[in-house]
């Protein structure tokens, strides 16, 4: 039996109704918008955009949902600082807090700092955060060429695929803190960015034994490998990279960013070129490596203050080096909006898809997404707005993991003589993967924004469906 680490994970995966109690949050939100002042929601933009100056606070209690990680609880906090208000909604500073828990077994701790004004000319945001992730998606490498079966972690009655619910699952721990600076070029519109970034790694198989404790019958996890268990043992993760491991990168990179807002822009581009290094002298030195990130974002007005539609191009690529396997999922940013590092699929990059379904050494995807501002009011002297959206997201690996797929094969034959590669690999190139859905977000002073997103899938190897509780728009 594998070795565990001590990412001890929660009792499996209990069955909760997602919509409860976010979409009770939403509800209210709704009704106190439109019952407490139903005539300001139709006066003119001067009224609605009611000046914020000095400090303002948003504050959660969480209580929200993510298909591929469960109920979310816990809070958060986010202050802002407007200053005189003469560059509102842009804010000259801000601070988030949050601290919560996943009931499939998540924890994060995070404190992100984010200021364009802190330093003449410089802009500084920082980032320090601390997850567990005692289930982490885990389906192999390079997309369509790793075969998901979902009928083997369906615990359900007459099915006798099932394995464990936790196959295509590992462990994780993720110690991380980076700091990043961008100064002016010309003006705000195009500048340069610089920042570095510490990862530690923790990763192992998930602990069936703790899942098993006090669980009754339907839901024991028979002691069998997970694949996560099978890539080491078949080579395909190296044996000094299987436990994870300390990362860090060093970034320099351009952006060319004209949007009117960030949080939800209603006009401009913003378009980055990101050089992520890898430095073998405060790291893993076998594991030193460059990647490209580009990402091109647009947005437009279709309806002025109401309707916008918004797009996002990006492609990751590795240009030189070996990526670990715990690193490839990552993708490179110069900050995070979410404390959580994800390959293609989920709530960050392709909703509606399988989070991590989609990995390789490169990969590119596009969102795309129509915006209405459905419902502009001002509830106790703060401004408020519900938006409504329709998306669809898209993408796939342009550079392919490199692994010995005959030898992996041959190894797992001798170990089990039933064994079937069919099971496990595919002899196809990934494809495009693409989903659809919609959203609902509730923003208070442009900037706090509470959000809900329903996507699907249009391949069954990418799962079904996905229902995610977010903090800000996408992109």
């Amino acid at each position: 039996m594998p070795k565990y680490v001590s990412c001890q994970r929660s009792k499996l995966r209990p069955r909760v109704k997602p919509f409860r109690q976010p979409l009770l949050y939403i509800l209210w939100t709704i009704a106190a918008a439109t019952l407490s002042q139903p005539t300001k929601a139709q006066q003119a933009d001067s009224t609605y955009n009611r000046v914020k100056t000095g400090w303002t606070l948003g504050a959660l209690p969480i209580i929200a949902y993510d298909s591929d990680l469960g109920v979310e609880y816990g809070g958060l906090v986010n202050f802002y600082y407007y200053g005189d208000g003469k560059t509102y909604p842009n804010y000259h500073h801000s601070l988030y807090a949050e601290v919560s828990h996943y009931t499939k077994g998540n924890d994060i701790k995070r404190l992100f700092f984010d200021s364009p004004n802190l330093l003449p000319g410089i802009r500084l945001t920082s980032d320090m955060s601390y997850s567990v992730n005692r289930a982490t998606d885990f389906f192999g490498f390079n997309g369509d060429e790793a075969i998901y079966k979902r009928n083997w972690t369906t615990n359900a009655t007459g099915n006798p695929d099932y394995k464990t619910s936790a196959f295509y699952e590992y462990c994780r721990k993720i110690s991380y803190f980076s700091t990043d600076i961008q100064g002016d070029i010309v003006g705000r519109v195009f500048r340069w960015a610089a920042g570095i970034s510490l990862f530690n790694f923790t990763t192992g198989p998930v602990n069936l034994h703790h899942l098993n404790e006090n669980s009754n019958g339907s839901s024991h996890q028979p002691p069998i490998p997970t694949l996560y268990d099978r890539y080491v043992e078949w080579g395909i993760i190296k044996g000094d990279e299987k436990h994870g491991g300390f990362n860090t990168y060093a970034r320099i990179g351009a952006i060319y960013d004209t949007r009117d807002n960030e949080a939800n822009p209603q006009h401009g581009i913003c378009s980055k070129f990101i050089l992520n290094i890898a430095l073998p002298e405060f790291g893993n030195e076998q594991y030193e490596h460059v990647n490209l990130s580009i990402t091109h974002e647009q947005y437009f007005t279709l309806i002025r203050n109401m309707l916008t539609f918004a797009y996002r191009l990006a492609l990751q690529t590795k240009l030189m080096g070996h990526i670990p396997f715990y690193l490839k999922p990552n993708l490179a940013t110069l900050y995070l909006r979410k404390p959580s590092f994800e390959g293609l699929g989920g709530a960050q990059t392709l909703r509606g898809i399988l989070r991590n379904r989609i990995v390789g050494d490169g990969v590119a995807y596009g969102n795309f997404e129509l915006r209405w501002k459905a419902i502009r009011t001002i509830i106790w002297r703060q401004n408020v707005y519900i938006a409504l959206s329709a998306f669809t997201d898209m993408g796939q690996v342009i550079q392919k993991v490199v692994f010995d797929r005959e030898n992996a094969i041959r190894i797992a034959t001798q170990q089990d003589p039933t064994f079937k590669a069919s099971n496990f690999f595919a002899d196809t190139n990934d494809h495009l993967h693409v989903s659809y859905g919609c959203g609902l977000h509730i923003a208070l002073n442009e900037n706090f924004i509470f959000g809900m997103d329903y996507g699907r899938a249009t391949s069954p190897q990418d799962g079904l469906q996905g229902i995610y509780s977010t903090m800000s728009f996408l992109f």
